[in-house]
């Protein structure tokens, strides 16, 4: 039996850079658009999902590690910054996403942190995916602003 999984979905162009994402499942459609002055900037572009993906990703991961060991540690933010270069074809490029997730919790009170923080970001699909074209720099604190991962 292969372990190999599938998705499918259909962009549909509305109007110049612009275009509708219809994805499988029940997900509602996503509007994407690049910045003007190609665009009109009414969505992200494949450049801001990229990055989103990586985020939500990783920040999903540590959900899920935190939890394995039973912990609730309340809501999490990440601030993402994406900063893009030039290749040696003067072609545009994602250079590299820093990724700080901030957990609502203080560390002191959540259990097997240490194990959670080890792991977390092997287990992030999109993370692992997309490292090999460009870094990827995750930072974690917690709602104290300690920083348990740099």
């Amino acid at each position: 039996m292969s372990d190999t999984q599938q998705f499918s979905f259909t962009l549909e162009q509305q109007d110049d850079f612009a275009f509708l994402i219809r994805f499988d499942q029940s997900i509602p459609p996503l509007l994407t658009d690049e910045p003007e002055p190609l665009g009109k900037n009414s969505g992200p572009n494949p450049s801001r999902l990229l990055a989103a993906g990586v985020a939500n990703c990783l920040s999903a991961s540590l959900l899920f590690a935190l939890r394995k060991f039973k912990n609730n540690p309340g809501p999490l933010t990440a601030n993402v910054t994406t900063w893009m270069t030039r290749n040696e074809d003067n072609r545009l490029r994602v250079g590299g996403v820093d990724v700080v997730i901030q957990i609502d919790s203080p560390a002191d009170c959540l259990d097997q942190l240490d194990r959670a923080i080890a792991t977390f970001e092997d287990f992030c699909v999109v993370t692992q995916s997309v490292r090999t074209g460009f870094p990827v720099n995750v930072t974690v604190r917690d709602r104290d602003g300690k920083i348990l991962k740099s």
